[in-house]
């Protein structure tokens, strides 16, 4: 897929600042380097098949599903937007953030050897996988609010720093997509509550180095779980995940399609990836799909 945008970064130096355009004036904020990118991620029998760098589109996950379910993206696809006018977090929630102030990017997995119905597991493990990276290489501590938010520490207060959403893709596929502040400002923050990799005092944001880790750590995740027919005890995934996950141990409420709630503590996560509330009454709950709010810190 060529940038919508005629202006291509990628024949810019790294860190360049583009002969003095405003499009790289912010010097803190380098584009990537997708032949960098490449090199270092595309190998024979590796996940990984293509690595596409646009300057500006409106969602990557929309883009990379339509060409998907045309036929024209295979297995190991990831596509990465310096900027996104109308990236989609999980119910519809829109996502904004600056251009190249983090990482926004999507990609195709076909896991055919795997059952469908134990493919509600990859949004876990992709936060799995991103938590372990970025831990590794920008130094900072993360972990996971269930189903899909990856959360920082900033000044003693848990923010949200990432999120992740899945989507089926033409019927044999699901696309992936991550959206990460990297360097985020305070006086960027679309909301009090976000955060990222900066706030929380990462002493690398070298976004290339970033992404090559989440990806490396995402293909060695995805192996091991596809290996064992995506069975979540067997490669470790349940375990980690329960490991890492901030809303087990926690009051929390459950805001469920329908207009409805549950509010109990998050005790478990169950063999299909749910989290199992204890109610008042006694009572546990699992919950596949919802919102979840913590109501007591951990």
């Amino acid at each position: 897929m060529k940038p919508r945008d005629p202006s291509d970064a990628n024949d810019l130096p790294h860190g360049s600042a583009g002969g003095g355009s405003s499009r790289w004036s912010d010097l803190d904020r380098p584009p990537l380097n997708a032949a960098a990118l490449r090199r270092a991620l595309l190998r024979e029998g590796g996940l990984w098949t293509a690595v596409d760098v646009v300057q500006r589109t409106g969602s990557t996950n929309s883009d990379l599903v339509a060409r998907a379910a045309s036929g024209q993206a295979a297995e190991g696809t990831v596509l990465v937007a310096e900027e996104q006018s109308s990236a989609r977090g999980r119910l519809d929630r829109v996502w904004t953030a600056p251009p190249r102030s983090g990482l926004f990017f999507s990609f195709l997995l076909r896991p055919a050897e795997v059952p469908v119905d134990r493919w509600g597991w990859l949004p876990l493990l992709t936060g799995v996988a991103v938590a372990t990276g970025l831990a590794r290489a920008a130094g900072v501590d993360l972990s996971l609010k269930w189903p899909n938010d990856v959360l920082v520490t900033v000044d003693g207060a848990e923010r949200k720093a990432g999120g992740i959403l899945a989507e089926l893709a033409g019927g044999d596929g699901v696309v992936i997509g991550i959206g990460l502040n990297v360097t985020l400002r305070e006086s960027e923050l679309p909301v009090p509550t976000a955060g990222s990799l900066a706030l929380a005092g990462a002493p690398t944001t070298d976004r290339d180095t970033l992404l090559r880790a989440m990806l490396r750590s995402l293909e060695d995740w995805y192996g091991r779980w596809r290996a064992v027919a995506g069975d979540p005890v067997a490669c470790g995934l349940q375990e980690t995940y329960a490991a890492g996950c901030a809303t087990l141990g926690r009051l929390v409420r459950a805001e469920l399609p329908g207009d409805t709630s549950i509010t109990g503590e998050a005790v478990a996560i169950d063999g299909d990836g749910r989290i199992v509330l204890a109610t008042r009454e006694g009572v546990q709950k699992p919950v596949g799909a919802g919102d979840i709010v913590h109501l007591r810190p951990a």
